[in-house]
C-alpha cells in the first residue's frame, strides 16, 4: 500500500532496560498488585503533568550527570558534529543503492550536516538533491540514523551509519528497491520511543511542534508535577521507610509491572492501540496491555532469529525467567548509568545471586580450559551476541539465556511462518489479534494468508461491544485485498460525519474512487482530511479527486494549503503544475513541475506532464527525452508509449 509507510523499521538505537535496579532500593519492592486504584498517585491521576528532567536534575544532579551519557539519554539530539558517531571520509561516505540507481553522499558544511542524493551518466551527474539533516537518531552504539524537519514534519533520511562495523549504507527497510528516500514519514509510534515525549499535532501523522532531545526521566517515573509540588512545599517522605508515592519508583513495582515499562520500547513488534488509546497514555504502573497490545511473529526452526529491540520477548523465553518468577530488565541493568561504564561483575553477580555456590547451587559445569577462553563469563557463553534480522551490520547481547553452542546459530533457518503472538498479553481478544495480522500485512509482508487469518479472527468476535467495532476492520481488511466492491457495500449505510476514523474515511473514499464513483469519493475523502487536516497524503488524495471530479477550484485551494505545509511534497507538485497548464499559466506550470522533477526524476505523472508541457512549448527533444526516461523506469506505461509514438509521427 503506497500511502501508508514502513513504520516499525525505520529507526533503532540501542537502549538500557528502562528502570531502576532492585539492588538500589533503599527498601524491598511492594509485592501488592497494582490496579486502577493504584497507590502511585502519578498513574492515573490526568491532572499529574510532565515537568521535563531539567526540573528533576535540581534534586538529582548526580543522577542526570550519569544518565545523560547512558544510550536513552543520548538516543536523540541535533545533528552536529558532535554528536555524530560516523566516518565522513571519502572511502567511508558514498553508498550506492543499485536497485533505485541513487548514490548518497553525507558531509558537513561547517556544523550542519547534508545528505546529497546523485545520479551519474557517463561522467555527467544528470541528478541532484541535497538535504538538510537536522537531528541524529542514536546513541552510537549500534547505529546513527538521520531526520529532517520540514516545517514542523519529520522524515527519514535513506542513509545509516553502523557503527559497529564502522559503515554507511540503506537505512534500515530501504534496501531491495524498497526505499522511500526522503519521504518516510517520522510518525509517533516511532518518536515516542526514542526520544523524551514531543509536542504532536494530533490531526496529522508526522507534525511535531517541539521534539525533546533525548529519552527523560519521566519516561521510566511517569509524570512529575506532583512530586515536585510536595517537595517544594517542603513534603519529604523518608524512602529509607517506605516508598515516596508521589511518583513511581519502578523498582518498588512488583516484577511484572517492571518489566511492562521497559517493554513499552524494548518489545519492538507489532503494537496495537487498544480503542481511545494513543502512544502517550501508557504510564509507569500500568499494565502495557491497558493501552496496548503487542504481537510477535513466531516462526518454526528459528530460536536464533531476533529482531533487535526485542529484548524483553527474549527473556521471558529463558528458563532463568519462567523459574525465578521474580527475573525482570532490572535484576541485571541500572538504567542510570551507561552499559559502556557498567562494570562486567555487576552482570556475573546477577547471575550468581541464584547459580553461586553460597546458595548451593551447581556451578558451571563447563570444562575450565573453555571457561578460561570466556574469561568464566556466563554472560558471553549463555548470552551471546546475535545478528538480528531487522537491522543489518548490527549485533546485540541476546536475552534469550540458554545453555547451548554459539556457533549452531548460524545454522539455524526459519522454515515457516507460525503466526503471531501477544506477548504482553495471554487474553488479547480476536479483533486485536486481527488488527495485529493486518498490521503485520503492511508492515513487513503482504502476503494473502495474513489478511485471511485476520478475516478469520474477524468473524470470532463473541459480544457486542466486539461486534459493534468490527465493521472498520471488515472495511481495512477489504480495502488491503483491494476488494472495492465489498468496501462499498459495508459503507452503503455509513454516513461520512458519524465516522471519527481517519484511516476508516479515506479508505472509503479511495475504494470508491477505484471504482471510478468520484461523486461517492469526495465526501469520504473530505471527512479523512477534516479529521487529520495535516495528514498530507490524505490532502493530496483528496485534491486529486477534486481535480477528477472537475472542481479545479477546490481542488487548487487544497494543492495549494498543502505546499504551504510542506513545499516539497511530490505528488502536490506535480498536480499543481498540471493544474496551472491547464489555466494556460505556464511559468507558475513549468516551475511546479520542475520542482518536482528536481526532487523525484523517476515521478511517472510528473514525466508525463513534463513532457506535455515541452510538447506544448515546442520543445519536442526535451519531450522525447522525459518519455524515453519514463519508459526506462517504467517500462510498461503504455500512455507514454503512446506520447512517444505520435512524437515521432509527428
Amino acid at each position: 500500500m503506497w500511502l501508508r509507510p514502513v513504520r516499525t523499521v525505520l529507526l533503532f538505537v540501542c537502549l538500557v532496560a528502562a528502570t531502576l535496579p532492585a539492588f538500589f532500593c533503599n527498601s524491598p519492592k511492594s509485592n501488592e498488585p497494582v490496579t486502577d486504584g493504584s497507590p502511585w498517585r502519578n498513574v492515573y491521576d490526568t491532572t499529574v503533568h510532565y515537568t521535563g528532567m531539567q526540573t528533576c536534575r535540581t534534586c538529582h544532579e548526580s543522577v542526570y550527570q550519569t544518565f545523560i551519557q547512558t544510550g536513552m539519554g543520548q538516543s536523540f539530539d541535533h545533528a552536529t558534529r558532535s554528536k555524530s558517531a560516523a566516518d565522513f571520509t571519502p572511502a567511508h561516505a558514498v553508498v550506492y543503492d543499485k536497485d533505485l540507481d541513487y548514490y548518497y553522499k553525507p558531509y558537513f558544511d561547517h556544523d550542519t550536516m547534508f545528505i546529497m542524493e546523485f545520479r551519474t551518466e557517463g561522467k555527467d551527474t544528470v541528478h541532484k538533491r541535497v538535504q538538510r539533516v537536522d537531528y541524529i537518531v542514536g546513541s552510537g552504539q549500534h547505529t546513527n540514523s538521520h531526520i529532517y524537519n520540514k516545517n514542523g514534519y519529520f522524515y527519514q533520511a535513506p542513509i545509516t551509519f553502523y557503527t559497529q562495523k564502522r559503515q554507511w549504507d540503506l537505512a534500515p527497510g530501504f534496501e531491495k528497491g524498497a526505499s522511500s528516500r526522503f519521504d518516510r514519514m517520522i510518525q509517533i509510534e516511532c518518536m515516542s520511543c526514542h526520544n523524551g515525549y514531543p509536542d504532536f499535532v494530533a490531526n496529522s501523522e508526522n507534525k511535531f511542534l517541539n521534539v525533546k532531545t533525548g529519552i527523560d526521566c519521566e519516561r521510566c517515573h511517569g509524570p512529575g508535577s506532583l512530586h515536585v509540588q510536595e517537595k517544594q512545599a517542603g513534603n519529604i517522605t523518608d524512602t529509607s521507610k517506605g516508598p515516596d508515592y508521589s511518583i513511581v519508583n519502578p523498582c518498588r513495582l512488583p516484577t511484572e509491572l517492571q518489566n511492562n515499562v521497559c517493554q513499552r520500547c524494548h518489545l519492538q513488534g507489532i503494537s496495537v492501540l487498544n480503542d481511545g488509546k494513543n502512544f502517550f497514555d501508557f504510564r509507569p504502573g500500568m499494565k502495557l496491555s491497558e493501552v496496548m497490545n503487542v504481537f510477535m511473529p513466531e516462526y518454526e526452526g528459528a530460536q536464533d532469529k531476533m529482531i533487535m529491540a526485542s529484548h524483553v520477548e527474549r527473556m521471558k523465553k529463558s528458563q532463568c525467567y519462567v523459574q525465578s518468577g521474580k527475573m525482570s530488565c532490572i535484576t541485571c541493568h541500572n538504567p542510570h548509568i551507561s552499559v559502556k561504564f557498567t562494570p562486567r561483575i555487576q552482570y556475573l553477580n546477577a547471575c550468581q545471586s541464584c547459580h553461586g555456590t553460597a546458595k548451593g547451587q551447581q556451578q558451571c559445569t563447563e570444562k575450565l580450559e573453555v571457561r578460561a577462553l570466556k574469561n568464566n563469563d556466563c554472560v558471553t557463553c549463555h548470552m551471546p551476541h546475535n545478528g538480528s534480522i531487522d537491522i543489518p551490520h548490527v549485533a546485540v547481547t541476546d536475552h534469550y539465556i540458554r545453555k547451548r553452542p554459539i556457533e549452531d546459530s548460524e545454522k539455524v533457518k526459519i522454515t515457516a511462518f507460525l503466526g503471531i503472538k501477544c506477548i504482553n498479553n495471554d487474553h488479547a481478544d480476536a479483533i486485536t489479534t486481527a488488527r495485529g495480522y493486518m498490521e503485520f500485512y503492511e508492515r513487513y509482508a503482504p502476503t494473502r494468508n495474513l489478511l485471511d487469518s485476520a478475516l478469520l479472527y474477524l468473524g470470532k468476535a463473541n459480544n457486542a461491544e466486539e461486534t459493534q467495532k468490527q465493521n472498520r476492520d471488515y472495511i481495512r481488511a477489504y480495502y488491503l485485498l483491494k476488494d472495492d466492491g465489498r468496501v462499498a457495500q459495508l459503507a452503503a449505510n455509513l454516513q461520512p460525519a458519524t465516522i471519527n476514523d481517519a484511516w476508516t474515511a479515506y479508505r472509503i473514499g479511495a475504494c470508491y474512487y477505484d471504482l471510478q464513483q468520484n461523486d461517492k469519493a469526495l465526501p469520504w475523502y473530505k471527512r479523512a482530511t477534516e479529521i487529520w487536516p495535516y495528514a498530507l497524503d490524505f490532502e493530496n488524495k483528496y485534491g486529486t479527486c477534486l481535480l477528477a471530479a472537475g472542481n479545479n477550484a477546490a481542488a487548487q485551494k487544497v494543492f495549494s494549503f498543502l505546499l504551504n505545509e510542506n513545499p516539497d511534497h511530490i505528488s502536490a507538485n506535480t498536480n499543481l503544475g498540471y493544474l496551472y497548464m491547464q489555466q494556460g499559466n505556464s511559468t507558475m506550470s513549468y516551475n511546479y513541475l520542475l520542482h518536482a522533477n528536481e526532487l523525484d526524476p523517476d515521478h511517472e505523472q510528473n514525466l508525463i506532464n513534463l513532457a506535455v508541457w515541452y510538447h506544448n512549448n515546442r520543445q519536442p527533444d526535451k519531450a522525447k527525452k522525459c518519455l524515453e526516461h519514463l519508459l526506462k523506469k517504467h517500462p510498461d506505461n503504455q500512455k507514454a508509449k503512446a506520447m512517444l509514438l505520435s512524437l515521432a509521427q509527428s
